[in-house]
């Protein structure tokens, strides 16, 4: 007989012998972003379209292409977030935050939807680690929100990443890049693709991030928009490069950047693995007032936890071995059973892991059961040991038994075995280390 279904098309089940890799890269983030302060946001999966409109634009490929938009049984237009700093910024507004100590400091480990070609490392559902830094304008936040980006990869053990930044100015500024522009690509009207012919009149600027390679190759010798921004926005850069500098955080100026949202001002970044943007992001400090907010100067990063996790892995990174149950007890007859349950219970609320038989198996099936677990110990209990209330815990790994008397002893000896064990492996780490 067929599946019912199968997974859509862009999406990934996490079976459970990966899912410690996802605890392990989540964890790793939240504990760096408490590192720097921030605090964790949860917003909905699903908003008013007219946020993403507004918040993202309407120019972008995000809004125009790749969207989950539906309407709900109430006539509106809702929307799968497809990144998450839009919702970000409206929940802080919505909530009054900016009324408390500024900046309001935010990460989130969130999933994002987009229609688009499933690419290496991003799917039509993928995985972000984002910060935003709200009602922070000084070029210190900059740095330290790029440095707290390099921190994360850094502590991930993530090889051959590199920084690229740039300034695209503020609005200002930039619309005399735009028609700096427009100029330009108009003598290639007849080579652009149909996308970018769209994008001349309403964002000549995301022809620069086409990926059509006729229109990267024309794109090349367009005009830098670090020949166009303003004193303003030229000084703010200058400062950042200069707390980067002061942090010894390596970057390459790239004037080509120009990010795919068109919330972005000032600064934006990527952190590169060859060619792939791993973590990216930047200032968008209009983005509130945009939203119908007070003017809070913002910026942040979202980082593709698919993608880190496949760079992770193509590198050999160790991931640290998840936890196994600490005790199997094998129960043979019902009334062994009965007593199972009530010592797992027992070990459970002292902090151990144990499983005991569900499926009425005998002892060998048991035993093989439980080395395919991986428990540490195991216990058998037949009639026997529940009429003497004594049994016999065995070391799977060494083979070393211990007598135990039922129930009040079994916590004790189990404490005991563990912190022997723990000894054990600390000092033939120590001798690997010395044969090193």
């Amino acid at each position: 007989m067929d599946l019912v279904a199968s997974a859509i098309k862009g999406t990934l089940d996490m079976l459970p012998k990966e899912s410690h890799e996802w605890h392990y890269v989540e964890s790793v983030a939240a504990d760096t972003a408490k590192l720097y302060g921030f605090s964790e946001i949860r917003t909905p999966v699903f908003e008013k379209t007219e946020l993403f409109q507004r918040g993202v634009g309407d120019t972008t490929d995000v809004v125009q292409k790749e969207m989950y938009t539906f309407n709900d049984k109430g006539g509106r237009s809702i929307t799968l977030r497809p990144e998450g700093t839009a919702g970000a910024i409206r929940s802080i507004l919505e909530h009054g935050l900016f009324n408390e100590a500024l900046p309001v400091k935010a990460y989130y480990l969130t999933t994002c939807y987009r229609y688009e070609k499933p690419q290496k490392g991003r799917l039509r559902e993928f995985h972000q680690f984002g910060v935003e830094c709200v009602g922070a304008a000084a070029p210190t936040a900059d740095a330290e929100v790029i440095t707290l980006g390099k921190t994360l990869l850094d502590r991930l053990g993530l090889q051959n990443i590199s920084l690229e930044i740039n300034s695209i100015g503020c609005p200002e500024c930039r619309a005399k890049y735009t028609e700096a522009l427009k100029k330009y690509f108009e003598e290639y009207k007849s080579e652009l693709c149909p996308t970018c012919l769209d994008r001349l009149d309403r964002n000549p600027m995301r022809i620069l991030d086409c990926k059509s390679e006729i229109c990267s190759k024309i794109a090349e010798n367009a005009p830098k928009i670090l020949d166009y921004i303003c004193d303003d926005c030229r000084e703010h850069f200058e400062k950042v490069k200069a707390c980067l500098d002061a942090a010894d955080v390596k970057y390459t100026v790239n004037p080509s950047i120009v990010r795919g949202l068109d919330y972005y001002t000032k600064t934006v970044f990527e952190f590169l693995h060859n060619g792939l943007a791993v973590c990216a992001g930047g200032r968008y400090d209009g983005l509130a007032t945009e939203l119908g907010g007070v003017d809070l100067p913002s910026l942040g990063f979202a980082a593709g936890l698919e993608r880190i996790l496949m760079i992770m892995r193509e590198q050999g990174a160790e991931f640290p071995t998840p936890k196994k149950p600490d005790l199997y007890i094998a129960p043979l007859g019902e009334n062994a059973s009965a007593q199972a349950v009530k010592l797992c219970g027992l070990l459970r609320d002292e902090g151990f892991s144990a499983i005991t038989d569900m499926s009425g198996r005998g002892l060998k099936a048991q035993m093989k059961y439980a080395d395919k677990i991986g428990a540490k110990y195991t216990l058998v209990l037949g009639d026997n040991e529940v009429e003497t209330s004594t049994a016999k815990i065995k070391d799977m790994q060494s083979g070393e038994q211990r007598e135990v008397a039922l129930p009040e002893g079994l916590v004790s000896v189990l404490y005991d075995m563990s912190i022997d064990k723990a000894f054990d492996d600390l000092h033939e780490s120590m001798a690997k280390l010395e044969e090193k």
